[in-house]
């Protein structure tokens, strides 16, 4: 169900299953929205109430100037569990929102049962910024048309051969179509910049130790592109595995995309379910 409330002073859109069961919240990607969950969602079936929430600055929650550290999501995520009603959830997320789950289970164990980051590197690549520059090149342009910007969505090699209807309506969901027909992605560059710097400022393997409940790590073990490494290569997936109190790690078979938009997604929710104890 398509959502609204009104949390840390700002208005967060959210998706709610409704389903029985234990509570999952999800937080996606660094520039992506709540929709690239629609797979797992869809494989969890009602075996779980599942939350999906657009973060600050993406998709159609609000987008104030600043704000955008890995604290500031956690204060909103509080404020959705505290407006919701819900004392404490199994928290996830995929990629950046995995760095934002391992900040939720460090600084607010009291609030989360289980912590789960899927294909959530816990050190960031130095290089970042540069990594994502091309996506954020792609968010300052308006294209003339909606075809025009799927077409060069398809485009992205790591989609090569995987295009499907779920990438399909997640990207359709991912712009605003202007009055002349025009469209522009929802987020705000600025805010996925200040996101980034961010997670190069804070101690993340140190947050990943601090973490006391169980938790969850979901690795996809094929790269984006041939001969790339992976986001969350080996060593340093054993590495965070062996600083957590009570951590396990799946690793499954996929990219960093395949995991939540693509065939992998019902293998991530299969993990979690099995994690949760919900199989």
């Amino acid at each position: 169900m398509n959502e609204y409330v009104k949390a840390n002073g700002i208005k967060l859109h959210y998706f709610d299953s409704g389903g029985p069961g234990p509570t999952l919240v999800l937080a996606h990607g660094l520039t992506a929205n709540a929709r690239s969950f629609e797979g797992v969602v869809a494989a969890l079936g009602d075996a779980m109430r599942v939350i999906t929430v657009d973060l600050r600055g993406r998709g159609l929650s609000d987008k104030p100037r600043s704000g955008y550290t890995l604290e500031d999501h956690a204060c909103d995520m509080i404020g959705l569990l505290d407006e919701l009603g819900l004392r404490r959830v199994i928290f996830g997320g995929h990629s950046y929102g995995g760095h934002l789950a391992y900040v939720m289970a460090s600084e607010y164990p009291e609030r989360i049962e289980r912590c789960i980051g899927i294909d959530s590197p816990t050190a960031p690549d130095p290089a970042i910024l540069d990594q994502i520059q091309p996506v954020l090149d792609r968010l300052e342009v308006t294209f003339p048309s909606l075809d025009a910007y799927l077409a060069d969505v398809r485009s992205m090699p790591w989609f090569a051969g995987k295009w499907n209807d779920r990438l399909e309506r997640f990207y359709r969901s991912d712009v605003q179509v202007l009055p002349d027909g025009s469209v522009h992605s929802r987020a705000r560059p600025d805010a996925i910049r200040e996101a980034a710097t961010d997670i190069l400022a804070v101690n993340l393997p140190a947050i990943v130790a601090a973490i006391t409940c169980p938790t969850l790590l979901i690795r996809a073990v094929e790269p984006l592109l041939p001969g790339a490494p992976l986001l969350f290569p080996d060593e340093a997936a054993q590495e965070a595995l062996g600083s957590l109190a009570d951590g396990r790690l799946v690793d499954l078979t996929g990219d960093h995309y395949d995991l939540v938009l693509g065939e992998a997604a019902a293998q991530t929710a299969g993990a979690i379910l099995e994690f949760a104890g919900r199989e």
